[in-house]
């Protein structure tokens, strides 16, 4: 591991966590123990998962894989390096909680390397300002079709829609079902998400 290229991990602040630019060569020569993210360049340390992210995390992912089961689009959990501008800078890679991909042209050994149909985030206390703003800009800026916001405290889903170059805002609660724009048909229980 080159130490002059290295973020500085014993940051306290979970975000931002180092102001040098970066792109994926340097990435990928990183400590794969160290859960971090680059967004334009700059690196963003993420928390580990608690009991509650994960089990709202299980719970969406069975709801996808069950729907796309024998179909065409893939559902792929937290983890999956997600290039968004790989063809460009190359500066930006993420790891959504869930991730939806319907063009498998975009999948390589080593993940996503370009635009996936949907993000699904999970909101926690340390990177909820994170996902709302930094993540939602990006996300937007790279057109992905629907990003959900998960938000355990408030059990509510916020489903932004791209139309027109912006994020249409629907919400739900926790007793409601969501319609998936991406995936026709696709309805997911949010009663089932939430249950805890």
């Amino acid at each position: 591991m080159d130490n002059k290229k290295t973020p500085d991990l014993d940051v306290k602040e979970a975000y931002p966590a180092y102001n040098e630019y970066f792109t994926y060569s340097d990435y990928i020569k990183w400590d794969d123990s160290i859960r971090r993210e680059l967004i334009d360049g700059k690196v963003y340390l993420m928390a580990g998962p608690n009991r509650s992210h994960q089990g709202i995390l299980g719970e969406l992912y069975l709801q996808f894989g069950n729907f796309l089961k024998g179909k065409h689009c893939k559902v792929y959990m937290a983890g999956l390096d997600v290039r968004l501008n790989a063809d460009t800078l190359d500066d930006t890679v993420v790891q959504p909680d869930l991730v939806i991909i319907c063009n498998h042209s975009v999948l390589d050994k080593a993940g996503c390397k370009g635009v996936p149909d949907m993000v699904v985030e999970i909101l926690s206390p340390s990177t909820s300002q994170y996902d709302l703003t930094t993540k939602f800009n990006r996300y937007l800026k790279a057109g992905i079709r629907e990003y959900w916001i998960v938000d355990p405290k408030n059990r509510t889903l916020a489903v932004n829609i791209l139309k027109d170059g912006t994020y249409i805002t629907h919400a739900y609660t926790d007793e409601e079902t969501a319609p998936v724009l991406v995936l026709e048909g696709c309805v997911i229980d949010l009663s089932d998400v939430f249950e805890e």
